[in-house]
């Protein structure tokens, strides 16, 4: 069935790419053998296949944010400010909730609520309610704000505090990764947002490039140079090696590890070169996918259009199948229970499948979701009416 809809396909494409490669990652947290206590990009024991894994899906969550900037603005281009304000903050407030009790319910099956995860979701969900009163700033300093912010942040690198004082929660909302206890519960800050708000306003500006009546040749010749300048700009950057990182790269005993050293980005908070060699790429996409119409792209464009939907439905299947894998395979299914205390069970040192079994996983998950989300990519095309679906 074709659906008629005035959306931006190069976009959605681009998204649903993301969101495919992000459930790589999703199924390697709960398949690969070793994932529950060991790093992917550790240099000193992951292998070049393993890191690679890794590496690809860290364009998932900046691409996501970054066209959650674009969307906004194509969404407010059809809206008056007002509108485009009252729809950020519920929207953000909405994806705030929905991170805090369905997503942390999904990915550990803990009624407890023991270990709190603030994810993707949480961050998109701030960066959206801070969106709303930066939209009423003139473009041009919104542009300067997300430059400044992208930038110059690694420059806070040095401020590290500790503890559980107010101060220090906002500190670790902010710009800071951290575990800690906090009553009795466990938070994980995964997700500081100064980076990140920083990029969904580069992404809203980057709307005006879609915006109806904006010349297509111009558009793509922007893409082009902002595409290959951010590639530039991370060889550059990172080659120096004083400043964009966290953790500088070094020279090891073997060319691969050095490569591997090169590539090992810091995520959490998003470095300038980890956002460089991420929406760089991906903006070269959006130039050469724009007039690529074919059964690749539909097949891709179907994830993009319902991407809360395909998020959470993507979660649940990954757990649920790896609770099967301990049924059939052995092992205590309750282990896939992920309380506070995950990283002391000894029972999942052992646990765990190769990377090819992580593959072959994958390709069933995304398989098994196709169809559940075009069926409801149709239904949202058709009940445009419905105001509620612009919630999920």
């Amino acid at each position: 069935m074709q659906v008629k809809t005035n959306r931006i396909e190069s976009i959605d494409i681009l998204r649903g790419v993301v969101m495919v490669i992000m459930a790589l990652d999703h199924v390697r947290d709960y398949f690969h053998y070793g994932s529950f206590f060991s790093d992917p990009t550790n240099i000193e024991t992951t292998t070049p296949f393993l890191f690679f894994t890794r590496f690809i899906t860290h364009y998932c969550a900046p691409v996501f944010i970054f066209l959650a900037g674009t969307s906004a603005f194509l969404y407010g281009s059809k809206k008056t400010k007002p509108e485009l304000f009252k729809f950020l903050i519920t929207r953000g407030v909405w994806l705030i909730i929905l991170c805090l009790i369905v997503n942390n319910f999904l990915w550990k099956f803990d009624v407890t609520y023991s270990f709190i995860i603030l994810q993707v979701i949480w961050a998109i969900g701030l960066c959206m309610v801070l969106l709303a009163f930066a939209i009423y700033l003139p473009i041009k300093i919104l542009l300067a704000l997300g430059l400044l912010l992208v930038t110059s942040h690694n420059l806070l690198d040095s401020i590290i505090l500790q503890g559980s004082s107010f101060k220090s929660i906002i500190w670790y909302i902010l710009h800071q990764q951290q575990f800690l206890m906090i009553g009795d519960r466990f938070f994980a800050f995964a997700y500081p947002i100064i980076p990140w708000f920083g990029l969904i306003t580069l992404g809203y500006c980057l709307g005006i490039l879609y915006k109806k009546g904006y010349n297509p040749p111009l558009r793509n010749k922007y893409l082009l140079r902002i595409g290959l300048t951010s590639i530039v700009l991370f060889f550059i950057i990172r080659g120096i090696n004083m400043y964009g990182d966290l953790v500088p790269w070094s020279v090891q005993d073997t060319t691969t590890k050095t490569i591997l050293s090169f590539f090992n980005v810091t995520k959490y908070p998003p470095s300038l070169v980890y956002l460089l060699i991420t929406i760089g790429p991906s903006l070269l996409f959006l130039y050469a996918i724009e007039k690529v119409k074919n059964k690749i792209t539909d097949f891709f464009l179907v994830f993009g259009r319902v991407p809360l939907f395909y998020y959470f439905l993507h979660i649940l299947v990954i757990h649920v199948l790896a609770i099967i894998g301990m049924l059939i395979f052995g092992g205590d299914w309750k282990n896939m229970i992920l309380t506070s205390d995950v990283f002391m069970n000894a029972k999942l040192l052992n646990y765990g499948y190769s990377l090819f079994v992580v593959y072959m996983v994958w390709i069933g998950v995304i398989a098994l979701l196709y169809y559940p989300s075009k069926k409801y990519m149709i239904y949202k095309a058709t009940n445009k009416d419905k105001w509620w679906l612009s919630y999920l």
